[in-house]
C-alpha cells in the first residue's frame, strides 16, 4: 500500500520539483507568473471540472448524497475552525488566512483521489463517480468562501471601505461566480440536473485543456515555491496536523453519526484524508497574495501523507 500511495504522490512531486527547477535556474521568471497562472485558473482548470461535472450522471450524484454531506460538511467545519485560528490565534491578514485556510480545507482530490481510491476499493464506474463527486463538492461548495474573501479585501483596497461586508456581499458573490473556475464546474452539474448531454466533439475539443490542468497547476506551484524560502512555525505545523490527522477524524465522526458503512464509509473518510490540494496557492498568487505558511503546509502534507494514508486505510478496512 505505501507503494501505491508513492506511486501516486511520485508525478506530484517530480512536476513540482520540475516547475521549482525552473524557477531557481531562471527558465522562467519565478516574480512573474500571470500567464501561466490565467492559463491555470481561466483556461485549464476550468475545462478539467466542467468535463469532470458534466460527464457525471445526475441519478449518481444524488446517489451519493451520504458522501456529499460528510465530505462538505467535513470541509466547512475544517476552513471556519482554522480561519478562525488564522485570525484571532495567529494574527494573519484575512487574505492570507483564507489562502492558508482553503489549502487546509480542501483535499487533493484531482490528483490523488482515483489513484488512491482505485488502489483500495478497486477501479470501477462506482470509484471514478466518488472521484468526481468529490472534485465537483470542492469546486462548487468549497472554492468560492475564498474567492469572496479575497474579493472582499481587494474591493476594500481599492477603496470600498465605506461599506459593510453584508452590503457588499451581492457584488463579491456576481465577482465569484462570474470566475471560469466557479461557473465552470457550476455549469457542469446544472447541465447534468437537467439531463443535457454535452455533443462528443465539445468535450473531446477541450479535453486537451483539461487533462494539462493538474500538471500546469503542480509545476505553476513548483514555480511560485522556488521564489519563496520555506520556514516552519506553529502555523505550519497546526495546519498539516488539521489535514493529515483533525479533519478526517471530523470526517469518520460525521460517518459514525449518520450510520454509514461499507464503500461510502471508506470512500469519505479517505477522500478527506488525502494530502492538502494546490487550490490556495493558485488562487492566492492570481489575487496577488503570498502565502509561505500556505506553501509550506502544502510540501509538508504531501510528504507526511505517505505515513497517515496507509494508518486511515488500515483503520478503515473493516468497515
Amino acid at each position: 500500500m505505501t507503494y501505491v500511495i508513492v506511486h501516486a504522490l511520485a508525478p506530484i512531486f517530480v512536476i513540482m520539483l520540475l516547475g521549482f527547477y525552473a524557477g531557481k535556474a531562471k527558465m522562467v521568471d519565478n516574480k512573474n507568473v500571470s500567464l501561466l497562472n490565467i492559463f491555470v485558473m481561466d483556461f485549464a482548470l476550468p475545462a478539467a471540472l466542467f468535463t469532470a461535472t458534466v460527464q457525471t450522471p445526475w441519478a449518481g450524484i444524488v446517489g451519493q448524497s451520504p458522501l456529499i454531506v460528510v465530505l462538505v460538511l467535513s470541509m466547512w467545519a475544517a476552513y471556519a475552525a482554522f480561519y478562525f485560528l488564522c485570525i484571532k490565534v495567529f494574527h494573519k491578514s484575512p487574505e492570507d488566512a483564507a489562502v492558508l485556510t482553503l489549502t487546509v480545507a480542501l483535499p487533493n482530490y484531482a490528483a490523488l483521489g482515483l489513484p488512491i481510491l482505485g488502489s483500495v476499493l478497486g477501479e470501477s464506474s462506482g470509484t471514478s463517480l466518488s472521484v468526481a463527486v468529490s472534485i465537483a463538492c470542492g469546486s462548487v461548495l468549497m472554492t468560492p468562501f475564498c474567492l469572496l474573501i479575497l474579493e472582499r479585501e481587494k474591493a476594500l483596497a481599492a477603496g470600498g471601505e465605506h461599506k459593510s461586508s453584508l452590503a457588499m456581499l451581492p457584488v463579491l458573490m456576481w465577482r465569484s461566480v462570474t470566475k471560469p473556475i466557479v461557473w465552470g464546474p457550476l455549469l457542469g452539474v446544472v447541465l447534468s440536473a437537467l439531463g443535457i448531454r454535452m455533443p462528443e466533439l465539445l468535450l473531446s475539443t477541450i479535453k486537451p485543456l483539461g487533462l494539462a490542468a493538474t500538471a500546469a497547476a503542480l509545476f505553476l506551484t513548483g514555480l511560485i515555491l522556488s521564489a519563496r524560502q520555506l520556514k516552519m512555525n506553529r502555523a505550519v505545523v497546526v495546519a498539516s496536523l488539521t489535514k493529515l490527522l483533525i479533519q478526517p477524524l471530523i470526517a469518520w465522526g460525521l460517518v459514525l453519526a449518520l450510520g454509514l458503512h461499507g464503500q461510502i464509509a471508506i470512500t469519505a473518510i479517505l477522500m478527506i484524508a488525502l494530502s492538502a490540494g494546490f487550490f490556495g496557492v493558485v488562487f492566492g498568487n492570481r489575487f496577488g497574495v503570498s502565502s509561505p505558511d500556505a506553501e509550506a503546509a502544502l510540501l509538508i502534507s504531501s510528504v507526511l501523507c505517505i505515513i497517515t494514508l496507509p494508518l486511515f486505510i488500515s483503520l478503515t478496512s473493516g468497515m
